[in-house]
């Protein structure tokens, strides 16, 4: 009776201990959800567990600053002004772009008009 018990028992050892171990990426835990509702792919890019101090004084003074934060904030600033940059550029590029086209379209009204006129006869036709 002991020899059937004991198979048993291991079998259902081996059965919980491998549904206690995860083999998949804690950090991907929920990536999906996060990314199709428009947030970080990562829980610890951004968000106020973050961005936020760990601590206060008593007294009700703000922490300093941690290095982890002072370095997204500067990245934050450049990541910032690389857009307004960025941005500037294509303002400037559809500027000229309508400029471009604006002559395009002056250089042919010129060509029409300095074309030869139909004389004669022909305007004749054209009018009726």
């Amino acid at each position: 009776m002991a020899a059937s018990v004991r198979p048993v028992c291991c079998a259902g050892f081996r059965q919980s201990l491998s549904r206690a171990l995860s083999l998949t990426a804690g950090t991907r835990a929920g990536k999906k959800w996060r990314v199709e509702n428009n947030l970080a792919p990562s829980g610890t890019e951004y968000g106020p567990l973050t961005d936020l101090p760990d601590w206060t004084f008593a007294d009700g003074r703000p922490a300093p600053p941690l290095k982890g934060q002072e370095r997204r904030k500067k990245e934050r600033e450049e990541f910032a002004r690389r857009v307004v940059l960025l941005s500037s550029e294509v303002d400037g590029g559809m500027q000229r772009w309508r400029e471009g086209k604006e002559e395009e379209r002056a250089a042919e009204e010129r060509k029409k008009s300095l074309q030869l006129k139909p004389k004669g006869h022909h305007l004749l036709k054209n009018k009726k």
